[in-house]
Protein backbone atom coordinates (compact mmCIF):
# COMPACT_ATOMS: atom_id res chain seq x y z
CA UNK A 1 0.00 0.00 0.00
CA UNK A 2 2.90 2.41 0.77
CA UNK A 3 4.47 1.74 -2.61
CA UNK A 4 1.14 2.31 -4.37
CA UNK A 5 0.68 5.59 -2.51
CA UNK A 6 4.20 6.73 -3.44
CA UNK A 7 3.59 5.89 -7.11
CA UNK A 8 0.26 7.73 -7.16
CA UNK A 9 1.89 10.72 -5.47
CA UNK A 10 4.70 10.79 -8.04
CA UNK A 11 2.29 10.62 -10.98
CA UNK A 12 0.07 13.27 -9.43
CA UNK A 13 3.01 15.66 -9.32
CA UNK A 14 4.11 14.67 -12.83
CA UNK A 15 0.62 15.09 -14.27
CA UNK A 16 0.21 18.45 -12.54
CA UNK A 17 3.50 19.77 -13.97
CA UNK A 18 2.69 18.43 -17.44
CA UNK A 19 -0.75 20.03 -17.34
CA UNK A 20 0.75 23.35 -16.23
CA UNK A 21 3.34 23.25 -19.02
CA UNK A 22 0.71 22.37 -21.60
CA UNK A 23 -1.73 25.09 -20.52
CA UNK A 24 0.87 27.81 -19.98
CA UNK A 25 3.23 27.05 -22.87
CA UNK A 26 1.17 24.76 -25.19
CA UNK A 27 3.97 22.24 -24.84
CA UNK A 28 2.02 19.44 -26.54
CA UNK A 29 1.74 21.58 -29.69
CA UNK A 30 5.47 22.29 -29.81
CA UNK A 31 7.11 21.49 -33.15
CA UNK A 32 10.66 21.70 -31.79
CA UNK A 33 12.25 18.39 -32.78
CA UNK A 34 15.82 18.90 -34.01
CA UNK A 35 18.96 17.82 -32.13
CA UNK A 36 19.00 18.91 -28.47
CA UNK A 37 16.36 21.60 -28.92
CA UNK A 38 13.45 19.68 -27.32
CA UNK A 39 15.42 19.06 -24.11
CA UNK A 40 16.77 22.62 -24.04
CA UNK A 41 13.35 24.19 -24.46
CA UNK A 42 11.80 21.81 -21.90
CA UNK A 43 14.39 22.99 -19.38
CA UNK A 44 13.71 26.65 -20.20
CA UNK A 45 9.96 26.10 -19.84
CA UNK A 46 10.37 24.44 -16.43
CA UNK A 47 12.63 27.27 -15.30
CA UNK A 48 10.04 29.80 -16.47
CA UNK A 49 7.23 27.98 -14.61
CA UNK A 50 9.29 28.03 -11.41
CA UNK A 51 10.06 31.74 -11.79
CA UNK A 52 6.42 32.57 -12.50
CA UNK A 53 5.28 30.59 -9.46
CA UNK A 54 7.78 32.41 -7.20
CA UNK A 55 6.53 35.86 -8.22
CA UNK A 56 3.78 36.82 -5.74
CA UNK A 57 3.09 40.44 -6.74
CA UNK A 58 0.40 39.63 -9.33
CA UNK A 59 -2.38 37.26 -8.30
CA UNK A 60 -3.23 35.99 -11.78
CA UNK A 61 -2.70 32.68 -13.54
CA UNK A 62 0.71 31.58 -14.79
CA UNK A 63 -0.50 32.10 -18.34
CA UNK A 64 -1.47 35.70 -17.53
CA UNK A 65 1.84 36.30 -15.71
CA UNK A 66 3.67 35.03 -18.79
CA UNK A 67 1.62 37.31 -21.03
CA UNK A 68 2.26 40.33 -18.81
CA UNK A 69 5.99 39.57 -18.70
CA UNK A 70 5.99 39.60 -22.50
CA UNK A 71 4.21 42.96 -22.59
CA UNK A 72 5.89 44.78 -19.69
CA UNK A 73 9.67 44.74 -19.29
CA UNK A 74 9.40 46.09 -15.73
CA UNK A 75 7.21 43.14 -14.75
CA UNK A 76 9.67 40.76 -16.45
CA UNK A 77 12.50 42.23 -14.38
CA UNK A 78 10.34 41.85 -11.26
CA UNK A 79 9.88 38.14 -12.04
CA UNK A 80 13.58 37.65 -12.63
CA UNK A 81 14.41 39.55 -9.41
CA UNK A 82 12.05 37.33 -7.40
CA UNK A 83 14.46 34.43 -8.05
CA UNK A 84 17.23 36.02 -5.99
Amino acid sequence: EKISQAIRSHWGIENSLHWTLDVTFSEDKSRIRKDNSPENFALIRRLAVNLLKQEKGFKGSLKMKRYLAGMDNNYLVQILDSAS
